[in-house]
């Protein structure tokens, strides 16, 4: 089943898009990963029965290197401690961070500065959209009406969740790039260039594909008899994939039939 694609506009002041090889210290890809376009099309909308196949990344304005040092917190929230927190408040000690505090650090990061990409990517239904009474065209017409409008379920980031993402939908990639070229007084200036291996997607496609949906009316009442779960598919387990990534003309090509994923330590899909 072909998918219908939709384009995305999304800017920022700041972007980090973490290599996974950096231990520590964060240090960004030059360029925007096909998941975290994933995740800014998730914040502006995204239902159980569909999933996007991100088509293609162009590059509006590459940015700049910037580096700093943040705060960041080195202790992680455990659900015993939630659960003492809420039965006996007194006893329960909170994450303190900040400067000079036990549970805080200071960290380096080397990240982008004003950075602007074009996201165009497929909508699809899952499996288990295509057996309901679900139909792409709806899903397409809300996603670009939403983008339009400025409607977003979360405000979409481009990385890092404090590097706040602004975005506009638009119609035709290659009219709004040579607009925003006009605009801009020049092109984003990245010719070609071979970025190596680069984090694709944690979550692998053709599980997203099968979806889930939740139960309704008499099923889902039946399961809630059962103590059985109200809602229908299989759980999406992490996984990444890496892909060779190759900006040609300002454009990284991330879509899964035309690059090949390579995943569970680099086995070649």
């Amino acid at each position: 089943m072909s998918g219908q694609l939709v384009t995305v506009r999304v800017w920022g002041d700041f972007a980090c898009f973490t290599r996974p090889e950096m231990k520590v210290e964060r240090v960004s890809y030059p360029v925007m990963t096909p998941s975290a376009a994933r995740g800014v099309l998730e914040a502006i909308f995204w239902e159980p029965e569909m999933y996007y196949l991100i088509d293609s990344i162009s590059v509006v304005q590459r940015g700049r290197w910037l580096s700093f040092r943040r705060n960041e917190v080195i202790s992680v929230i455990s659900l015993d401690s939630a659960k003492t927190w809420m039965k006996a408040p007194e006893k329960f000690t909170p994450i303190q961070a900040g400067g000079g505090a036990p549970d805080g650090t200071q960290r380096n990061m080397l990240g982008l500065k004003t950075v602007e990409y074009l996201i165009s990517a497929e909508v699809h239904l899952t499996e288990l959209g295509r057996k309901s009474d679900q139909k792409l065209q709806k899903y397409t017409a809300e996603i670009k009406r939403r983008a339009r409008t400025g409607k977003c379920y979360h405000r979409p980031y481009l990385g890092v969740r404090e590097f706040a993402a602004d975005f506009s939908g638009e119609d035709d990639a290659a009219a709004t790039l040579e607009r925003r070229a006009g605009e801009l007084g020049s092109g984003a200036n990245w010719p070609e260039e071979d970025l190596g291996l680069m984090l694709y997607d944690v979550f692998d496609r053709d599980a997203r594909a099968r979806g889930f949906r939740w139960l309704a009316g008499a099923r889902a009442e039946a399961a809630a008899k059962a103590s059985k779960p109200r809602w229908e598919g299989s759980l999406v387990k992490p996984e990444a994939a890496f892909f060779h990534a190759r900006i040609d003309n300002a454009k990284l090509d991330c879509h899964p039939q035309r690059v090949r994923l390579l995943r569970n330590r680099m086995r070649e899909e």
